[in-house]
């Protein structure tokens, strides 16, 4: 079968959930079936193409930088997506040399399935009828979490404002495409809650267990970890959260209770936290982020805001890494508290579970067994890859 498959991004470096779900399946689709993979290319990263071959049959890039945030040319397109009915997360991504060029392939490849990766390409789509959309997130409920949680009126304005361009477009998108396969039971029912439609089958999140198992357990070098790109705003929001109400009430108790934020540019607010209090420590970007998990004791997803399904958890179960997490953060997730994940949604509840695994190095290693044991048996890329190309197939 030949695939054409459309997203926003190249997939390596490989830094963020989305790129690691779609990498782990295209890399196994690609065994089978012939990909032609088109996306837009930023220049930032030289090894991002040329890698395209570890996942595709053939790879089209299209050149486009989108402009900053905090720089001149953002706050014009921020200015000007005032006039727009799209919400400026896809404004940003809408590129006439993107639809050019899935025009060309379309016509000289005539595929056999058309996927489009995430929503944001789908605003280059003149004809949605042909494709499949992946949903990854529901994009409209991140925006409106978004509106619920930000701390200022001006701030709760905007988000409401993208939080209703995003419902009409990704409502319209989704009813015009031919399928739309989500990632979890919970993000199908808020498809068809939401958008009106009759089924949106779904996905599992997969892990790779056998890279993330550690071979040996290691010292604990940090009580607390986070892992996740840094310039997603549910992270910063989340990580704020929890060094604003959550990490003060731990230290009441345990004064020298140490973070380790790893993920990719974290926002300089941040790194100016990190500079004045010793215990917690703020990587920025990391060629493995596997290290950080083993050497944790507890590893933390205090998210407010989100949709889809958090890759970071899975890991962490794979990486034998207790998790705490807020019901946001593990939402359609197979889990089973308090076996294997603590879930804790006030600054309380959530410093007590970390307090309470932190004490006790038993309770900790039943809950990582039991997490690991769970992900092990259930959740292979191989297996959600398999369940994907029947849905596409169908």
């Amino acid at each position: 079968m030949k695939i054409l498959w459309l997203k926003t991004d190249f997939l390596h470096p490989t830094q963020k959930g989305g790129q690691i779900r779609t990498l782990e399946m295209l890399k196994r689709l690609r065994q089978r079936h012939e990909i032609h993979y088109v996306a837009l290319d930023d220049g930032a990263f030289p090894e991002s193409v040329p890698r395209a071959a570890e996942y595709s049959t053939r790879a089209y890039a299209v050149p486009h930088r989108a402009p900053p945030r905090l720089s001149l040319s953002f706050a014009a397109q921020l200015a000007a997506n005032f006039f727009s009915p799209l919400p400026l997360s896809l404004a940003r991504y809408r590129v006439s040399a993107l639809r050019e060029t899935v025009q060309n392939v379309l016509h000289r490849e005539s595929p056999d399935a058309m996927v489009c990766d995430f929503l944001t390409p789908a605003v280059n789509l003149d004809d949605l009828a042909p494709w499949i959309l992946f949903q990854h997130n529901v994009e409209t409920m991140i925006w409106r979490r978004h509106a619920e949680t930000a701390a200022d009126p001006l701030r709760k304005a905007y988000f409401r404002n993208q939080a209703d361009k995003m419902f009409r477009v990704e409502g319209d998108v989704c009813r015009r495409v031919r399928k739309v396969i989500a990632v979890s039971p919970t993000d199908s029912r808020t498809h068809q809650e939401l958008f009106g439609l009759a089924a949106a089958p779904n996905v599992p999140t997969g892990v790779d267990v056998e890279s993330l198992t550690p071979s040996a357990p290691l010292p604990v070098e940090t009580d607390l970890v986070f892992v996740g790109s840094m310039d997603w705003m549910p992270n910063i929001d989340g990580i704020i959260f929890f060094l604003d109400e959550i990490l003060p009430l731990i230290r009441r108790k345990r004064p020298q209770c140490s973070l380790t934020i790893a993920g990719r540019q974290p926002p300089a607010s941040l790194k100016s936290r990190a500079a004045a209090d010793p215990m917690l420590r703020v990587t920025g970007t990391v060629a493995d982020v596997r290290p950080y998990l083993w050497s944790a004791a507890v590893s933390i997803v205090p998210l407010r805001v989100g949709g889809g399904t958090r890759l970071k958890i899975y890991e962490s179960m794979a990486a034998k890494t207790p998790v705490v997490s807020t019901s946001i953060g593990a939402e359609g997730l197979d889990i089973h508290p308090p076996r294997d994940i603590r879930i804790a949604d006030t600054p309380e509840a959530f410093a007590e579970a970390c307090l309470d695994l932190l004490d006790d190095a038993g309770l900790r290693r039943n809950m990582a067994d039991a997490a690991w044991s769970m992900v092990s048996s259930c959740y292979s890329w191989q297996r959600v890859a398999d369940e994907f190309e029947r849905l596409i197939l169908s």
